[in-house]
C-alpha cells in the first residue's frame, strides 16, 4: 500500500514542500530510506519504530520503503520523524489516507512517542500556507509560534497518540489552548543618558534616518558603546510584515522560544571580537544564519572594530553593499537576509589615546600596524565615520538631560516616510539602498553643489564609492530637514561624516 505526507525542509530561511512517501509490500521484512538523506535523518527508521512500539502501536513485519521527494534536494534533521510515523500508519491502512489531505505534517518523535520541539517551524506553517494547506500538525512547544501565521490551522501536538486521535476523532483529549501570550518591549538605553558629545548624537540621527553603516573613532569611555546600545531606540518600530521576517531567521537558527514567538523589537546583536568569519556570516555543513542575519532589520554593533581578526571584518564586504549573504555549499546555495545596520566602534590605537601624544605610548610604527587591521574597503562602505571625543568634566556633571530617544525617532519617523515615498514602486526603501542609478535619479545636485563635491574628491583622493556614499547622506540630511534639493550645507556635513579620510589616517 503506498501513502504519501507533505512536510518540508528549511533551505537558507525558506521552507521548500517535501513528500514523504512510503510503501508497505509482502516479503523480507527490512525498512529502508531513499531521497539524499543525511544520516541524522536516516536514523529516524529507528526512532519512528521504537515509538511505535512503545506507544502501543502493533505492525506485521513487512517490507518499508520510505522515499523523501523531491530526491535532489538534501535533507537534514529531525523534523521528518512525525511525517515518516505517519506515512508509514497510513501505508499499513491504520489512517484514512484522506485526513492527510492538505495537512503539513512537522516534527521529531522521543523513543517514548513524546513529539519535540523543532527549529524553523515558522517558515514551514508559511510555506503550508502558501501550498494551500488547511491544516499544520507541529510540536506543542512550536504551536505559538506557528500561530503567528494567520489563516491556517495549528495543532500542537505532544506525543504520537494525540496525533493518532486528532486524524482519527479531530480532537485532542484533555488539550486546553493556553492563553494568549503577552509580547514583552526589551528595555533600551534612551539617549537622554548621553552626556555631551553632539556631533556623534547627531551622526546617529542621521545614520537611522537613512540606514546608514556608522563608525565611531575615539577614546575609551567616550560613550560609543553607550550610544550604539541606544539606537534601536530611535528606529521606528518593526511592521509585522518585517516582525516575521525576522522571527522566521530566529526561528531557523532555534532562538524563538514559545512564550515569546513574534520578535517585536528591532534585533541588536553585539558580537564579541573573536567571533568567526561563519559565525558572523552564517554557514557551516548545512548554513545556518550568522550574527549579521541574526541582526536583520536592526543594528548589528562591532565594539573593538580593529581587534577583530582581518578575515572576518573582510568577510562584511558583500553584505554591507547587498544586504545579504550569499553561501554555496556542496549540497546547494543558500541566501540569508542581511538587511541591517552596522555600528562599529574602535580605538586610533592599541592603548586608545591617540592623536592626544601626551598620554599615547604607541610608536608610530604600532599605530600604523592597529589602524592597519581595518581595510580601507571597508572604512569606504561605512557611510558615517565620526570622532567621539573625550567627554569634558562639565558635560558629565550636568544635570540637564539631553534630547530623548523618542523625540529624536519622530524625526528619524519623519525622514523614513518622505522616503518611503520617494521610492514607492521601486527597488528602493532608504537612501542607503541606493545604487548608482538610484543615486544620478535621486540625488541630483546644481552647479555650486557639483563644485564643492569635486573639490573634496580631489583633495581628500576619495573613492568612487566613497563619493556616492556622501551623496547618499547628504540625500538623508536634506530628508531630514524636509528640503527636496541638496543643497551645499548638506553635502559639507555629509563631507565631515568621513573623518578617517580628513586626519590622513589608515593611508
Amino acid at each position: 500500500m503506498f501513502s504519501r505526507v507533505l512536510s518540508a525542509a528549511i533551505c537558507g530561511i525558506q521552507g521548500l514542500p517535501i513528500f514523504v512517501e512510503a510503501d508497505v509490500s509482502e516479503g523480507l521484512p527490512g525498512f529502508s530510506m531513499v531521497g539524499d538523506l543525511s544520516a541524522k535523518v536516516k536514523e529516524a527508521q529507528d526512532r519512528v519504530m521504537t515509538a511505535f512500539r512503545n506507544s502501543g502501536i502493533q505492525l506485521r513485519p513487512k517490507r518499508i520503503t520510505v522515499n523523501l521527494s523531491p530526491a535532489d534536494i538534501h535533507k537534514d534533521g529531525s523534523s521528518y520523524d512525525l511525517p515518516v510515523a505517519l506515512a508509514i500508519l497510513a501505508a499499513y491502512q491504520l489512517l484514512p489516507m484522506e485526513t492527510l489531505k492538505g495537512v503539513l505534517v512537522a516534527g521529531e518523535l522521543g523513543l517514548n512517542g513524546a513529539v519535540k520541539g523543532i527549529k524553523g517551524a515558522l517558515p514551514i506553517v508559511q510555506l503550508a500556507k502558501k501550498n494551500g494547506c488547511h491544516t499544520c500538525i507541529l510540536p506543542e512547544r512550536n504551536r505559538t509560534e506557528g500561530e503567528m501565521v494567520s489563516d491556517i490551522h495549528i495543532v500542537g501536538v505532544s506525543t504520537l497518540k494525540e496525533v493518532l486521535h486528532y486524524l482519527q476523532k479531530g480532537t485532542i483529549p484533555g488539550k486546553i489552548k493556553k492563553e494568549v501570550y503577552n509580547i514583552e518591549e526589551t528595555e533600551i538605553p534612551d539617549f537622554a543618558d548621553i552626556h555631551g558629545q553632539s556631533a556623534v548624537r547627531r551622526a546617529a540621527e542621521i545614520a537611522a534616518g537613512g540606514r546608514h553603516h556608522f563608525l565611531m573613532m575615539g577614546p575609551p569611555g567616550a560613550g560609543k558603546s553607550l550610544l550604539a546600545k541606544c539606537m534601536p531606540g530611535i528606529l521606528p518600530s518593526l511592521t509585522m510584515e518585517e516582525s516575521l521576517e525576522v522571527s522566521s531567521i530566529y526561528s531557523v537558527a532555534g532562538l524563538l522560544s514559545s512564550q515569546q514567538p513574534l520578535i517585536r523589537n528591532r534585533p541588536f546583536r553585539a558580537p564579541h571580537h573573536t567571533i568567526s568569519p561563519s559565525a558572523l556570516a552564517g554557514g557551516g555543513r548545512i548554513p545556518r544564519p550568522g550574527e549579521i542575519s541574526l541582526a536583520h532589520k536592526g543594528v548589528l554593533f562591532l565594539d573593538e572594530l580593529a581587534e577583530f581578526k582581518r578575515e572576518t571584518i573582510e568577510i562584511l564586504r558583500q553584505p554591507m553593499e547587498e544586504r545579504r549573504v550569499h553561501i554555496s555549499r556542496v549540497y546547494g546555495s543558500y541566501v540569508f537576509p542581511a538587511d541591517c545596520m552596522i555600528v562599529a566602534a574602535t580605538n586610533f590605537c592599541k592603548c586608545g589615546n591617540f592623536p592626544n601624544l601626551e598620554k599615547c605610548i604607541c610608536s608610530e610604527a604600532e599605530i600604523r600596524r592597529y589602524q592597519s587591521r581595518i581595510s580601507r574597503p571597508i572604512l569606504d562602505r561605512m557611510d558615517i565615520s565620526v570622532e567621539a571625543v573625550r567627554v569634558d568634566y562639565d558635560a558629565l556633571i550636568c544635570e540637564k538631560k539631553s534630547e530623548d530617544s523618542k523625540t529624536i525617532r519622530k524625526r528619524v519617523e519623519l525622514a523614513g516616510q518622505i522616503q518611503r515615498e520617494r521610492y514607492r514602486d521601486t527597488g528602493y526603501r532608504y537612501n542607503a539602498d541606493l545604487d548608482a542609478a538610484g543615486i544620478k535619479k535621486y540625488c541630483r545636485t546644481g552647479e555650486k553643489e557639483k563644485k564643492v563635491l569635486r573639490d573634496a574628491y580631489e583633495k581628500m583622493d576619495l573613492t568612487a564609492r566613497a563619493c556616492h556614499k556622501i551623496l547618499k547622506v547628504a540625500r538623508t540630511i536634506a530628508d531630514m530637514e524636509q528640503k527636496e534639493q541638496i543643497a551645499e550645507e548638506h553635502l559639507y556635513e555629509a563631507i565631515g561624516y568621513r573623518i578617517f579620510e580628513q586626519r590622513q589616517i589608515w593611508r
